[in-house]
């Protein structure tokens, strides 16, 4: 049974909770090892590499198309916009982040 647009999509949700996670706490974000009391031991360097495959994830995702009639991929990548807002909004959340840090 192929999966549905909505099913690829809750398959990047944990990809926007660690993109808005990190963007909102920075250092202090569990995503990257910190807590609200200590700041991460990870480089800005490291964290950017999470972001960015987390914004990876999400664009791979987010590009999802049947190639022909015969495939049954779903058209995550035709969907309606509204469908996709979330994980469109983390994908450029991420990255800014990671241009401005």
């Amino acid at each position: 049974m192929a999966q549905t647009v909505t099913e690829c999509l809750a398959a990047g949700t944990d990809s926007v909770t660690v993109i808005n996670d990190v963007n909102t706490n920075g250092k202090k974000s569990t995503h990257v090892g910190g807590s609200a009391e200590a700041d991460t031991t990870m480089s800005q360097a490291d964290i950017n590499e999470v972001v960015q495959r987390n914004v990876d994830h999400l664009s791979t995702i987010l590009l999802y198309e049947p190639v022909d009639a015969s495939d049954d991929t779903p058209d995550v990548k035709g969907a309606a916009g509204s469908k996709k807002t979330t994980h469109v909004a983390a994908v450029t959340t991420g990255t800014n982040y990671i241009a401005a840090n």
